[in-house]
């Protein structure tokens, strides 16, 4: 894991780049997240100073839009869609079989760092449903073949 100084060194150079743009924050933090894979929690004091925002503003920001996690990633981000239109055709059996299959609960990282599992609250997959994204690759009509090779993937 990278430590501090050498986050901040990373994000400088994104913050420069954006700090006076309109509107800077999204793109900063876009910035980071695809440099880093993460929006570490030690660099919102740095974003909050640099834009003369307050920490609870960059705060408020980062926790309301669930792409900026403050950990680093697993190798595959998985993405299951628990809204109602998939919970309704199968969504709520089929995520805990990937639970189990996984090893982990939504909102956490495989101990190996081989996953991430995350819930979404709609993928846009409705008439497919249940949904999930693997990786940026959007999954349809999951069922639990589906869930079983996604769980093989992502362990190879």
């Amino acid at each position: 894991m990278r430590q501090g100084t050498e986050i901040v060194s990373i994000v400088m150079p994104i913050i420069d780049r954006w700090r006076n743009e309109e509107g800077p924050l999204l793109p900063i933090l876009n910035g980071i997240l695809r440099e880093l894979g993460y929006v570490p929690r030690q660099v919102l004091p740095v974003i909050a100073e640099e834009l003369n925002l307050t920490r609870a503003e960059v705060y408020g920001v980062v926790s309301f839009y669930h792409d900026y996690r403050e950990n680093p990633p697993g190798r595959h981000v998985l993405k299951v869609c628990r809204a109602e239109a998939c919970q309704a055709v199968g969504g709520d059996a089929v995520a805990e079989k990937l639970q189990r299959l996984l090893g982990v609960e939504f909102g956490e990282t495989a101990g190996d760092r081989s996953v991430t599992l995350e819930p979404v609250y709609c993928l846009g997959l409705c008439a497919c449903a249940p949904s999930a994204m693997l990786d940026g690759e959007v999954i349809g009509r999951l069922d639990d073949e589906k869930a079983a090779a996604i769980a093989v993937e992502v362990r190879a």
